[in-house]
């Protein structure tokens, strides 16, 4: 995209220069003593002169302003640190872009729908905006600041640096990135913005990871409907469209045989309730967390589902450590709250082993709380972000033997390869959509039933 702006903009450039020639017959004048630096020629009319011989191999133009191009924005980056660059694919960063979340939802990297922005900074306060404020064009870059925030890759950035306008809407050049040592001597990336030839650092929106994946507390946050939250919204809403039609369904005909929808919903519900719930939790107990149980179930399935359609966005939401995170301290609440006097005595004061074991097995019980929950966390999010990245290398394979082979050619034979491998991987994550939420809810049941087991002692 950037190349064929760039040679728009060069096209530009030599019409307006073949015009300026159609204009001016410099033919028979001989100015080639004349200094010109201090003229201005912005109301001069030359458009009877014949200039055709003039030589200006002396002419001073200092004093000219060649600079009228300017504002051309994007479509000028042919040269300087908004220049294109023709560096190799990286199917890496093409993929964590792909899989991040974003304050713009983009579908196909064509349509991209602006979303609430609500973003807040300590020394600024609130600013409620929509995100098409930055103007949102290729890879999800936007083109305008807005009271001094910018869009990078589709996320909200703060200009840090003294400066830059932060008031109001402001045209900008591009984005560039440098590569620091950070105090611990790893690579760390540090993203700016060029406004009128000068870089300005950005932050990036507050992370709660303690640094752990780059991220960490910065001048600002971000509490903006992203992708991910509006794709929860969406299969939240439509799971209950679904749900409800099923329970009218069984409301008009208490005593037929269901049928579409309504059977492939109680197939389902019926395999958690017989495989799941029952064998770990028991049929005494299993009720009151059998709307819990499903509740989980259905929502992972939804989201993994609804992220395998690629014209919806390829949202990533169950790859999301922020969303697994939440979903597993849920489980860790409901699971502590509902523990016995058993299952706490089995953790903190095992029964029947010797006195001086018990400390022991205290400690490692009393870190296994903790461990559970996290285990849901990373399986869910490192399975699905897996599946996401592999499809995505996999329809990397066109671009990257178009930069080993070159030419259509190498795009030809990448495309080939890339086919059959992407459908055999997005059949795979179907099966794994399924596997995943099974997994969760099973592993959910069994700390329930653990927790609320009742032992006997003798």
């Amino acid at each position: 995209m950037q190349m064929v702006q760039a040679q728009q903009s060069n096209t530009q450039d030599l019409k307006s220069a073949t015009q300026h020639q159609l204009n001016h017959d410099h033919s028979g004048h001989d100015h080639s003593g004349h200094d010109h630096s201090g003229h201005d020629h912005s109301g001069h009319d030359h458009s009877g002169h014949d200039h055709g011989g003039h030589d200006h191999s002396g002419h001073d133009h200092s004093g000219h302003d060649h600079g009228s191009h300017a504002g051309h924005g994007h479509d000028s980056h042919s040269s300087g640190p908004c220049g294109h660059h023709d560096g190799p694919y990286d199917p890496t960063g093409t993929a964590i872009h792909h899989i991040s979340d974003g304050n713009v939802y983009s579908i196909l990297d064509a349509i991209r729908i602006p979303l609430p922005t609500f973003l807040y900074a300590p020394d600024k306060g609130w600013d409620f905006f929509m995100s098409s404020k930055f103007h949102i064009g290729h890879h999800e870059d936007g083109h305008m600041s807005y009271n001094g925030y910018v869009m990078h890759h589709g996320s909200a950035y703060r200009v840090v640096d003294a400066g830059f306008p932060m008031e109001g809407s402001v045209a900008h050049d591009c984005f560039t990135k440098k590569t620091v040592k950070d105090a611990k001597g790893k690579d760390k990336d540090i993203n700016y913005v060029m406004y009128n030839g000068k870089e300005y650092k950005l932050d990036a929106r507050s992370t709660f990871d303690a640094g752990l994946l780059g991220g960490g507390i910065t001048s600002f946050y971000d509490y903006s409907i992203s992708k991910n939250v509006l794709s929860m919204i969406l299969v939240a809403l439509l799971l209950f469209f679904l749900f409800r039609k099923a329970a009218k369904a069984y409301t008009r005909n208490p005593n037929s045989a269901p049928s579409g929808l309504q059977n492939v919903l109680e197939t389902v519900f019926m395999f958690i309730r017989d495989e799941v719930a029952i064998p770990f939790i028991g049929e005494k107990k299993y009720m009151k967390f059998l709307p819990f149980l499903m509740s989980i179930f259905f929502f992972i399935l939804g989201l993994n589902l609804w992220g395998q359609v690629p014209f919806l966005g390829s949202t990533n939401v169950t790859g999301n450590l922020t969303f697994t995170m939440v979903l597993a301290i849920i489980v860790f609440i409901v699971v502590n709250i509902n523990g016995n006097k058993d299952y706490w005595k089995h953790i903190f004061w095992m029964p029947g082993v010797p006195v001086f074991v018990k400390p022991v097995l205290a400690a490692v019980e009393g870190l296994g709380l903790f461990i559970k929950p996290l285990t849901l966390m990373l399986r869910l999010a490192g399975n699905i972000s897996a599946g996401h990245i592999a499809i995505l290398s996999f329809i990397g394979l066109i671009f990257i033997f178009g930069d080993i082979f070159g030419g259509i050619g190498g795009n030809v034979a990448g495309t080939f390869m890339s086919i059959p491998l992407t459908m055999f991987m997005m059949a795979l994550e179907i099966i794994v959509a399924f596997v995943q939420a099974f997994v969760f809810t099973i592993l959910t049941a069994s700390y329930i039933g653990a927790a609320t087991e009742e032992h006997e002692h003798h």
